[in-house]
């Protein structure tokens, strides 16, 4: 059994010494500056404006929620399309089911206004 997981163990072990090896390379060997512009955020060539500690709208954690929901959905379709074919009518009105229920979810977020960016 250690045979088997010695090399893993090996492993492991030089990338930790190999990590710790470059981040203290890095700190002895690297330049250290303080100007005032490195501090700030870039964004998009334009000069920032108030904090960065402003909080995100709701709007957008709820988009994003939702992106990943019906993204992780339509994942589902993949395998139903590999073997649609032995599945007959059967697996098709099955996905027709499965696409219903996700597009009675898609207009309930629409009617509830979850995408609107008002």
């Amino acid at each position: 059994m250690f045979e088997q997981l010695f090399p893993i163990l090996l492993l492991f072990v030089f990338a930790a010494v190999l990590a710790g090896v470059l981040i203290s390379l890095s700190l002895f060997i690297g330049r250290r500056t303080k100007l005032g512009k490195k501090g700030q955020p870039y964004e998009c060539g334009i000069d920032p404006e108030g904090t960065t500690r402003e909080p995100f709208p709701v709007k957008f954690y709820m988009v994003a929620i939702l992106f990943i929901l019906f993204d992780i959905e339509v994942i589902f379709l993949y395998p139903w399309a590999v073997i649609s074919k032995e599945l007959g009518l059967f697996g098709f009105i099955e996905m027709l089911v499965f696409v219903l229920i996700l597009l009675v979810g898609y207009f309930y977020i629409l009617g509830r206004g979850a995408l609107k960016w008002d």
